[in-house]
């Protein structure tokens, strides 16, 4: 089996073409520049000099991160094009594992570290256990590769008490190594000792032999559905999340238009979701008060009420996941109310399910009172349904 291999998650560029005994090259920079400059040129010339015809491939490996969000978009975006263009299967290394596994037949615990900034590592728990068994009439024995803990974002100080549990003997290795050394060196009450240069960052050929057991597991996918690993948002995402859980809360009529982003939130929030087409005629009835709650553009709530007379019945209303708790139920009540007074409303109405206890608290802290009970009312689950009520 021949595999091309991309490395590409830390500060080390690396490429490599391995076989199922051999690395047939490997071709690793570490020095100031960026994957974007180094890696297509690299895979060119591992290529030239190996006379390789990348169509002879067998699959691509990649390593998958966690790491540098940048590096690891390059590397996915390079490994994706190629295995599209032809046609080939990509395996996905975690970055991690691939670290660990240069430290092969080590029956310590390995623990690759990469800097993750503010005090944390991106890290997982390895080992090599003893021999699944020796060859028949010879000594030779394989050791068995562990994942004792599948890679994660992690505090140092966190990563030290979990290695002080296991009491044994600690190899570090990767790009955390000097930047948290004497933390270790403070906090840990095992043995440690800390891989050599040569083992000490990411290489292409680790990537490939790592990969080529995958494969052989089924540990593939097509270069279409190839996505890499992050483990948390980077700095622009958590930004972004920031400035929008603290915008400004924006209501008004909801439209036609939104009734795509209303679904959405449907589908997150309910057994029995209303579809977009549902929606679409709730909008278009006359009879009915349709608000959304903006915030920094973002669809992020809505409500729905139908109007009888002097009184208003919420058929829905609803808040998106990583929104709840910040007062945008409460601003689209408020909004209601205030609709209801200027077209002469006196009263809403509302019923919800009975085992949803915390929507009834927020009724009522919104001065609804609970005015029976409607047996059986619900379904997919079957429930009894909360009937509410107010004056305005």
């Amino acid at each position: 089996m021949k595999v091309l291999a991309i490395e590409s998650s830390g500060l080390t560029a690396s490429v490599a073409v391995v076989e199922d005994t051999r690395t047939v090259a490997e071709y690793t920079v570490d020095y100031k520049k960026t994957h974007s400059q180094t890696l297509l040129p690299m895979i060119d010339e591992v290529a030239r000099m190996t006379d390789l015809d990348l169509a002879d491939l067998d699959a691509i490996a990649v390593s998958g991160g966690p790491g540098s969000f940048t590096g690891l978009r390059i590397g996915s975006a390079t490994a994706k094009g190629l295995g599209l263009a032809l046609d080939k299967p990509l395996i996905h290394v975690p970055t991690a594992d691939g670290l660990a596994y240069q430290v092969y037949g080590c029956k310590d615990i390995i623990c690759p570290i990469m800097d993750a900034r503010r005090s944390q590592v991106y890290t997982g728990i390895y080992t090599f256990s003893a021999s699944a068994g020796k060859k028949e009439g010879t000594r030779e024995a394989e050791p068995v590769f562990q994942v004792l803990r599948m890679q994660m974002a992690i505090a140092v100080e966190d990563l030290i008490r979990r290695l002080n549990n296991y009491n044994r003997p600690v190899v570090f290795l990767g790009d955390g190594v000097p930047v948290y050394r004497e933390m270790f060196s403070a906090g840990l009450q095992v043995p440690y000792s800390f891989a050599p240069s040569y083992m000490n960052r990411q290489r292409a050929a680790v990537i490939g032999a790592l990969g080529i057991r995958y494969y052989k597991a089924g540990k593939y996918e097509t270069a279409m559905e190839y996505q890499p690993e992050y483990l948390r948002p980077s700095q622009a995402e958590r930004e972004r999340a920031q400035r929008e859980k603290t915008a400004k809360v924006v209501i008004r009529e909801l439209k036609a238009g939104d009734a795509a982003a209303a679904a959405e939130i449907e589908y997150q929030s309910f057994s029995d979701p209303w579809s977009q087409n549902g929606i679409l005629d709730t909008v278009s009835n006359p009879r009915t008060i349709c608000l959304m709650a903006e915030k920094a553009g973002k669809t992020v709530g809505y409500l729905f009420a139908y109007v009888a007379g002097d009184e208003a019945e919420i058929a829905r209303i609803a808040v998106a996941g990583e929104q709840k708790r910040l007062g945008i139920g409460k601003c689209l009540m408020r909004k209601l109310e205030e609709i209801g007074r200027e077209k002469q409303i006196h009263r809403l109405l509302l019923d919800v399910r009975e085992s949803n206890r915390e929507a009834r608290e927020f009724y009522k802290k919104m001065a609804f009172q609970e005015d029976g009970v409607r047996r059986g009312f619900y379904q997919d689950p079957a429930e009894d349904a909360v009937l509410m009520s107010r004056e305005l």
